[in-house]
């Protein structure tokens, strides 16, 4: 109850960022958050020159460390760029390691949390093996929604999740013999000395407003895009990314730049595994749910792909199904016509067991093509695997 509570809190705070709601509240809730963000970009920038003076100092761990990351909250498609680079380096003949926060995992209650603050009990959480690169560990529940999915698409590579991942880094090299860190969503994450960034833009919202967090979607200026080595502009459409080109070269002169899109690949029914061809699409009557950032891009794409929309349900980011959730798109969907019911690989991870389903439940798989730059990107690796 609470998580719904908090979830529709996101959604009209969101709402407000993006000036779909008017009236006096709504504006003066932006001109409040506006004021937040200004406060939040001195914080962020002084954090930033606290590490270049070399007040604050990261920690070298002896190995490769890359991150992938972005600029900003929500949707870049960071899951399936983290995949292919990690399944590239394990390729080449890497050890690899793949550190995540595990955002919206499950934790302590925070009645425990406030209990053990105020007795003094602040406890070191140990990292938490999803996948120790020859077993599955952990569900997604306990793991969080993208480190159980790259470990389960990712079997000779080991997944750590928890919020130092410094710890994690020294657990994977010292139990696990890993000789290369991922830091999944970890271009902020600074305590760890990084030897390349990976920054990921959406070219169908680049950086939403413009504003910082809270007024806006960016966790930092878009002028320290200047830290990246290599940036991929996702979610792009056979090229012309010209203009968006011109301004990340503006801040950023050196990176190399690549232009990729999120490939549908094939339909996997979530709780048989049945594998469909993307034909089966075709004039197929269905419904869509998910909890993703984008919830429209995915919609659009299925449409492409030929199917027949009949009904969409949309929830939070990361947000966690119950049965009750399931059973009623079913039903909504079955009431419209719908011959299916369709969601993302991200959301399948949070699905609950439902015994009785009157319509298949199917996921799109979604692979990682380049549209420009593979043979850098290509050649990067090497760089990596054989300096």
């Amino acid at each position: 109850m609470a998580g719904s509570r908090l979830e529709k809190i996101e959604s009209y705070v969101l709402s407000v960022i993006e000036g779909r709601r008017k009236g006096f509240g709504p504006a003066t809730l932006r001109a409040t958050l506006g004021a937040l963000s200004l406060l939040f970009g001195v914080a962020v920038q002084l954090r930033l020159w606290l590490y270049r003076r070399g007040v604050l100092r990261p920690h070298e761990l002896g190995c490769q460390v890359i991150s992938v990351g972005n600029l900003t909250v929500g949707g870049t498609g960071k899951t399936p760029i983290v995949e292919t680079l990690a399944r590239e380096l394990q390729r080449s003949g890497r050890r690899v390691a793949i550190l995540s926060r595990g955002y919206k995992k499950q934790s302590r209650p925070l009645l425990q949390k406030l209990l053990d603050r105020l007795r003094g009990r602040r406890r070191r959480q140990e990292p938490l093996v999803v996948s120790d690169g020859r077993r599955l560990l952990l569900d997604s529940a306990v793991g969080g929604d993208e480190p159980f999915m790259l470990a389960s698409n990712l079997p000779d590579v080991v997944v750590l999740v928890g919020r130092d991942r410094v710890r994690s880094g020294r657990r994977a090299i010292q139990e696990f013999g890993c000789d290369t860190l991922i830091l999944d969503d970890g271009f902020q994450y600074l305590r760890l000395k990084h030897r390349l960034d990976i920054v990921l833009v959406d070219r169908t919202n680049p950086f939403g407003n413009r504003r910082l967090l809270p007024g806006g979607i960016l966790r930092e200026p878009v002028s320290n895009i200047r830290r990246a080595g290599f940036i991929f502009i996702t979610k792009s459409r056979d090229g012309g990314a010209d203009d968006l080109k011109a301004l990340l070269r503006r801040h950023n002169p050196d990176a190399e730049i690549s232009e990729c899109r999120h490939c549908p690949r094939y339909l996997r029914e979530v709780y048989s595994g049945e594998q469909r061809l993307l034909e089966f699409l075709q004039g197929l009557e269905i419904g869509a749910i998910s909890g993703i950032a984008a919830p429209k891009g995915f919609e659009d794409e299925l449409i492409r792909l030929g199917a027949r929309l009949l009904y969409h349900k949309r929830y939070a980011d990361h947000h966690r199904y119950t049965q009750q959730e399931l059973i009623e798109a079913i039903n909504k969907a079955m009431a419209r016509g719908a011959k299916a019911l369709v969601t993302t690989e991200k959301d399948a991870v949070r699905f609950p067991h439902v015994a009785r389903r009157d319509l298949p439940i199917y996921y799109l798989r979604v692979e990682i093509e380049m549209l420009s730059g593979s043979d850098a990107f290509r050649e990067w690796i090497n760089r990596i695997c054989f300096r």
